[in-house]
């Protein structure tokens, strides 16, 4: 006569909760281009593209010889792979779903599975762009050998978690003032351009620049990632403790702010610019 029925949500949280970030993951992976497989295709070419102009670059403006001794084009890529993936999940988290989004009016949904989504997506585009475009060049260019494969994968993780942490300190901002969180999201990502240390070794810069570069938790993790990848090179004026250190203040201001925001948000804030 008198029936229960179990709501799957209730009976299996976790598993739900993974479950709505996968498909999350799946429709920021598929917003950019309706073909996920094109998607993918155009962030490995435009990874391709950066590896290819700053190697060219250096060759015209005769600076290969300030590079680390080894692979000139793997001593590109690591700077350019960790950039890339530092400011996409920046970008993906800042790019989520907000608390006054019409996509939170759906039960299941909430900011933390947009937030999740996010950047487990752009990681997952990141890390197929980076295999690939080292499969190509290792089958078609030259063979290539990494001294640590894990530590270097560990510093593309770090640069990610760094990336999250400042997206989620803007994500937070940006209700309140979007037009200038959008600005200062903008002219983060141009200035790493030059202060991530991509283009350069920490080791040779003298202890009156280090100062301008050594706040960029990228400048630590491509450095150190240059110390995992070559042998002829031990990286003596950065450290990994610091983008640790970076990433977890960081998440905890945006997740405190963030909260703060939530329970002040209104619906009208979707209507503002």
């Amino acid at each position: 006569m008198f029936q229960f029925e179990a709501r799957p949500y209730a009976r299996r949280p976790a598993v739900s909760f993974f479950e709505l970030v996968y498909h999350g993951a799946v429709r920021n992976v598929r917003k950019k281009h309706g073909n996920a497989v094109l998607s993918i295709l155009l962030n490995m070419l435009q990874t391709v593209l950066m590896c290819v102009i700053f190697y060219v670059l250096f060759s015209v403006l005769g600076l290969r010889a300030s590079a680390i001794r080894g692979d000139f084009m793997l001593f590109v890529m690591s700077g350019v792979f960790l950039l890339f993936t530092h400011n996409a999940a920046m970008g993906a988290v800042v790019g989520s779903e907000g608390p006054a989004s019409p996509m939170m009016q759906h039960a299941p949904m909430s900011t933390a599975i947009a937030i999740c989504s996010g950047a487990i997506g752009s990681l997952y585009v990141q890390i197929l762009s980076m295999i690939f475009v080292l499969l190509v060049y290792h089958i078609a260019v030259t063979p290539i050998e990494i001294l640590n494969p894990v530590g270097a994968f560990g510093m593309v993780l770090l640069s990610w978690l760094s990336g999250v942490a400042l997206g989620l300190v803007f994500l937070a901002l940006k209700p309140w003032a979007p037009g200038t969180v959008g600005l200062i999201s903008t002219i983060y990502r141009r200035v790493n351009m030059f202060t991530s240390g991509k283009m350069f070794l920490a080791n040779m810069l003298p202890g009156s620049l280090r100062m301008l570069f050594e706040w960029n938790p990228l400048f630590h993790t491509i450095d150190q990632a240059r110390g995992f990848i070559f042998i002829n090179y031990f990286p003596r004026n950065t450290n990994i403790e610091y983008a640790i250190y970076f990433s977890i203040v960081f998440i905890t201001l945006g997740l405190i702010g963030e909260f703060y925001t939530r329970k002040h948000a209104s619906a009208s804030w979707s209507a503002r610019k």
